[in-house]
């Protein structure tokens, strides 16, 4: 399938410098985004503690951002999810002091414990601290625990337990929304008597809980950074062996190029950098190389079949040649992409920003950033001794 009724006679190589100056200007400004905010770290790379919570009555983030600000985590990140204003990620690299840690629960636990009683209104507050549970939040071996301590027997406690956690998994929200929920689960009538007298329904509940430990975030730091850089030299070695060194060198340099315009969108747009960005930029690099390898396959043909041809009709040939592929392949994942990014939700929104930008990247590096450069080293790609311009 191709776009174009004849292969077109686009002069793209005419163009290359004012290519370079774009890419040189975008990268440019992505450095100096870098030195003035940096980037927005996640806390795979920072460490911390990440929370998904769902309120059974809508909120709003000043409110929520007073209510953390009691437990000295007011400058906590907050998200919302969706537009109904009842869902929403609190990122939070706060940990508290040693000297007030629970002993039983690490710093990052004890975070977690923090917010959720910073969250909590006065009356479910002090529910909790007249002993009852709250069955929205406590999690399944401490609900069985609670039942054992009741006098359940065992096998009771861990159906029990089991059956409650899936009947907040079954909710929208993951909330219970009524104690009335509890008689249609078949719960034992000893179970619901327990759970009527010591437990209540808080006002909300966390979904998700993730936390990253600082010296996790750290080597997480380093092998982001060695990953990209032997992805790099993967990519010379084989482009280099299947090819010439000079198209790999060419290659490695429009990777380069890929990998600081997307970084340089990721800093303009403050998309936090969290391991799924760190997978789109790997995958850009791939895609983006698979394109760039059909191209410079078309060139190694013409280079033999166009022997009386300078270097630059060769290359605009070639590209020409695959523009239809080039374009019917990059609309039809930006498509997919796309569709990812608007259908796909919070967590994955990152990540398919990323790969929208790299697409466009990538398929704008195959034609001007890459070609160009071998266009730049005529005399050793064309293996000719004389270095003939038109």
């Amino acid at each position: 399938m191709g776009i174009f009724n004849k292969v077109p006679e686009f002069r793209f190589m005419n163009k290359r410098f004012i290519a370079f100056a774009i890419s040189g200007l975008v990268i440019a400004a992505g450095i100096a985004g870098f030195y003035a905010k940096g980037f927005n770290l996640g806390i795979d790379f920072t460490g911390g503690t990440m929370i998904e919570v769902a309120f059974r009555e809508t909120v709003n983030v000043a409110e929520l951002r007073d209510r953390l600000g009691s437990v000295g985590m007011g400058k906590a990140v907050i998200q919302e999810v969706g537009s109904q204003g009842d869902k929403f990620f609190i990122k939070t690299l706060t940990v508290v002091k040693e000297e007030e840690m629970d002993k039983k629960l690490d710093a990052l636990d004890q975070v977690a414990d923090s917010i959720r009683r910073a969250l909590m209104s006065a009356e479910d507050l002090k529910s909790m601290e007249s002993g009852r549970i709250d069955l929205n939040n406590i999690a399944e071996k401490a609900l069985e625990d609670f039942f054992v301590s009741r006098g359940i027997p065992g096998d009771d406690a861990k159906e029990g337990a089991t059956a409650l956690i899936a009947l907040r998994k079954r909710s929208e929200t993951g909330l219970i929304g009524d104690m009335s929920e509890l008689e249609g689960i078949g719960l034992k009538n000893r179970l619901l008597t327990q759970l009527r007298e010591k437990a209540f329904l808080g006002d909300f509940t966390f979904l998700s809980v993730e936390s990253v430990g600082p010296q996790v975030g750290k080597d997480l730091r380093t092998k982001t950074t060695l990953a990209t850089v032997w992805v790099l030299l993967g990519m010379l070695i084989y482009i280099g062996f299947r090819f010439k060194f000079v198209y790999g060198l060419a290659a490695v340099v429009t990777l380069t190029h890929d990998v600081l315009v997307c970084l340089s969108a990721i800093i303009f747009f403050q998309i936090e950098m969290s391991l799924p960005v760190v997978a789109a930029l790997l995958t850009i690099v791939g895609y983006s190389l698979n394109d760039t390898i059909v191209i410079f396959d078309r060139v190694r043909d013409n280079v033999k079949s166009m022997r009386k041809k300078n270097a630059m009709e060769i290359i605009d040939t070639s590209i020409n040649q695959t523009l239809s592929r080039t374009l019917v392949t990059s609309l039809t994942t930006l498509i997919t992409v796309l569709c990812l990014f608007f259908l796909g939700g919070e967590v994955i929104h990152t990540f398919s920003a990323t790969l929208i930008v790299g697409i466009i990247v990538g398929t704008y590096s195959s034609v001007f950033q890459s070609c160009a450069w071998l266009m730049n080293w005529e005399r050793y790609f064309l293996g000719r001794k004389k270095n003939i311009r038109k």
